[in-house]
């Protein structure tokens, strides 16, 4: 699937009742015909959804606030705007073209995480970094550039750091 727009992950061994958990939620949030794949990864599931991302995001804490256990296999979402072949100048090309979003005097960090790649998560950073002009702060970022590669595709976003989704994470605001 390079077409994806969900990252999911759930525990080793669990890829098939997360990827129908996932689909039975996404259902529910209103999209019949969300689409999964369980990559060769162990624990990753890319999925592909009519609704946007980052409301997948919004909707996946709403559920856990109000019935925490309705979530048992799906254990990240991070939303992807942008699937780009896994090479330096198009991942470089997707975040600057989405760079502009982040605003004067924010400040971001850049995360990469990679499976089954030879690109080296130093120079994916050192060559993104080029393209965004503003302050870093690996601390307390205002904005995240999430680098995705899974294979030979990269899923590109350019996002706020409350645009991600952790099971674990949630579970325990909700007071779980």
């Amino acid at each position: 699937m390079n077409d994806f727009n969900l990252l999911v992950s759930s525990p080793r061994f669990r890829e098939e009742d997360a990827s129908d958990e996932i689909l039975d939620l996404l259902d529910a949030f209103g999209d019949p015909d969300a689409e999964v794949q369980i990559t060769r990864v162990a624990g990753i599931i890319l999925a592909r959804t009519s609704i946007h991302p980052v409301t997948v995001v919004e909707k996946l804490k709403e559920l856990v606030a109000s019935d925490p256990w309705e979530i048992r296999y799906v254990m990240r979402v991070l939303p992807i705007e942008k699937v780009v072949p896994a090479e330096l100048e198009d991942i470089s090309g997707a975040v600057g073209s989405m760079a502009a979003r982040i605003p004067e005097g924010a400040s971001f960090k850049i995360m990469v995480e990679k499976r089954h790649s030879d690109l080296h998560s130093r120079e994916i950073i050192d060559y993104v970094a080029q393209e965004v002009k503003r302050k870093v702060d690996l601390e307390n970022p205002s904005w995240v550039v999430l680098v995705e590669i899974v294979g030979r595709h990269a899923g590109v976003s350019v996002i706020t750091p409350d645009k991600f989704f952790s099971s674990v994470v949630a579970k325990r605001e909700s007071g779980e």
